[in-house]
């Protein structure tokens, strides 16, 4: 083989494994959610003007919006909904205590699901059996699986990562709910309690209570809008 040849071979094959390990770590590095917005710019909110806090919600119910989760909750009938708090006072706000509890429709509480939970749903074939929405278990042994690393990475990477929201700042993190047995639409008429958030000196805040309907009327208009402006 002549050696310019040789070369350009060896040269296309460097530019080949060099894209192959380019890609991987674009692709190791997965996606990042959305950066959160003050709490007062999602069609969901609600303010308490003299405590000077603000919290909304902002679940997401088609994966296509939140993509970049590493495991497919939304098809194991776990809803993830953001829970984001701005603090708007001079003083910080404790979260360690915070209960976030879906309350459905019939006024049935939920609380939000754990991690050992969420693996169970999705590496269980028992519990991965949904009424309305089709879903392909993943396998397990037949011994009682530590959390999957997809699990924890996705807590870490989107979870709350402070329980302390300090003073003029906002922070946010996805829960996860289990609307396995409820009729859908599983939002309707539902909404997100939270209560005992503190603030540094443990006086408790009145509780907020966040309505998905809210949430429906505005991906409705939004839709409605979208199709009106494309014939």
């Amino acid at each position: 083989m002549k050696p310019y040849i040789r070369l350009m071979l060896r040269t296309s094959l460097l530019f080949a494994l060099f894209g192959v390990a380019l890609s991987t770590v674009v692709f190791a590095g997965g996606k990042k959610a959305p950066p959160p917005e003050p709490a007062n710019q999602y069609p969901v909110f609600e303010t308490h003007p003299q405590e000077h806090v603000t919290v909304a919600i902002d679940p997401c119910t088609e994966p296509q919006n939140c993509d970049f989760f590493r495991l497919p909750y939304i098809r194991h009938s776990l809803i993830p909904v953001r829970v984001i708090v701005t603090n708007d006072s001079d003083a910080p706000l404790d979260l360690s205590e915070a209960r976030m509890q879906f309350i459905t429709a019939n006024r049935d509480k939920y609380p939000a699901a754990t991690l050992d939970d969420i693996n169970r749903r999705l590496f269980s074939t028992k519990d991965a059996v949904g009424r309305k929405v089709p879903i392909i278990p993943i396998p397990i042994s037949r011994h009682a699986p530590p959390i999957d690393k997809k699990i924890t990475q996705d807590d870490e990477d989107f979870g709350f990562k402070t329980t302390t929201v300090t003073a003029h700042s906002t922070v946010a993190g996805y829960l996860f709910y289990d609307v396995k047995d409820l009729d859908d639409p599983p939002l309707k008429g539902a909404e997100i309690y939270i209560k005992m958030i503190h603030t540094s000196g443990g006086k408790e805040l009145f509780a907020f209570s966040l309505p998905f309907n809210k949430w429906l009327s505005a991906q409705k208009a939004a839709t409605k809008a979208g199709s009106s402006t494309n014939p």
